[in-house]
């Protein structure tokens, strides 16, 4: 029978624990690109539906980023929505007095939250094991909306 030392066990349980995190733990670089929108994948809970949107991500040294640009039909009209906010080191981005946003990570979870006017919108961007990114919507008095994106 073999005795082993408890350093060496340790070190052994130490190495498998550092295997295990990093296999879980995704590089937030992995949602850099621009992606592209697949409506038919997408749950619009209601709402008009998109036509097409990109969003592109730019996460460099701790300055995050995020490029949105929508097009989508309503009732009678033709809309198109583009924006960009950017954080870095965890600010908060002002824009007059009523528009805030920050954008920051959740562990593997790019978060965007936007105050306007007092209303919150909370947008939550995830790669899923696909490989498509997920991009969760949740703003006031509307259902949540997901959409599902493809990188280009």
């Amino acid at each position: 029978m073999r005795k082993y030392s408890t350093t060496t066990i340790t070190a052994a349980v130490l190495i498998t624990l550092l295997f295990a995190f990093s296999a879980f733990a995704r590089d937030h670089s992995a949602l850099n690109g621009t992606w592209t929108l697949v409506p038919a994948k997408s749950d619009f809970a209601g709402q008009s539906v998109v036509q097409t949107g990109t969003v592109t991500i730019a996460d460099h040294d701790g300055i995050i980023i995020v490029s949105r640009s929508f097009r989508y039909e309503g009732a009678s009209d033709t809309y198109f929505y583009r924006d960009i906010t950017d954080s870095e080191h965890n600010a908060t981005i002002r824009t007059g007095k009523d528009l805030k946003s920050k954008t920051k990570w959740d562990r593997d979870v790019l978060k965007v939250t936007t105050t306007e006017s007092g209303a919150v919108t909370l947008e939550s961007y995830t790669l899923t094991a696909d490989g498509t990114m997920m991009v969760s919507v949740e703003r006031p008095e509307h259902k949540p909306i997901t959409l599902f994106f493809q990188h280009q």
